[in-house]
Order: structure tokens, then sequence, then C-alpha cells
């Protein structure tokens, strides 16, 4: 078994309420320097068998069509090296 990861963003344009909250909030907790945060979604899916590229395809159309909505937010797909189970 292998593990893809799919990172979802909002995308940079788009306004992060949740980002902008924890960004306020890390003053008052003593954490200091952060310039910015966003907040976005990650999803691990366990395939089975190993991951070529038609399964790397197939996990592309599934993100861009159920995982992300790609209007507002942008997505990555990798296979996480050495997630054998």
């Amino acid at each position: 078994m292998a593990r893809v990861v799919v990172d979802v963003m909002l995308k940079p344009e788009i306004l992060d309420p949740q980002g902008q909250a924890v960004q306020r909030a890390l003053p008052r907790l003593g954490f200091e320097g952060i310039a910015d945060v966003r907040q976005g979604k990650r999803f691990e899916l366990e395939v089975e068998g190993p991951v070529g590229s038609d399964e790397l395809a197939r996990i592309h159309e599934l993100a861009e069509t159920f995982l992300a909505n790609t209007v507002i937010e942008d997505f990555t797909v990798r296979v996480e090296e050495g997630a054998r189970a």
C-alpha cells in the first residue's frame, strides 16, 4: 500500500477568515513574528498496490471533482515517500 496526500488550500486571492483569526490570536499567545496564516485541508489516501501515472491521474481527477472547490481552492497531489503499510 502507498499513501497519496492531497493538500487543498484557498487560492491566494481568496480571503481566509480562519487563517486571519489564527494570525490575530498568535501574539496574544506569545507567538511573535508570524506574518500570515492560511488554513487548508489535507487528505491522506491509502492506495492498494503501486501508484503509477494512471493512479495519480485518477486521484488528481478525484481531487479536482470531489475534494477541492477549484473555483476558490488550489490543490496538490503527491505520493508520500516511505509510507508503506
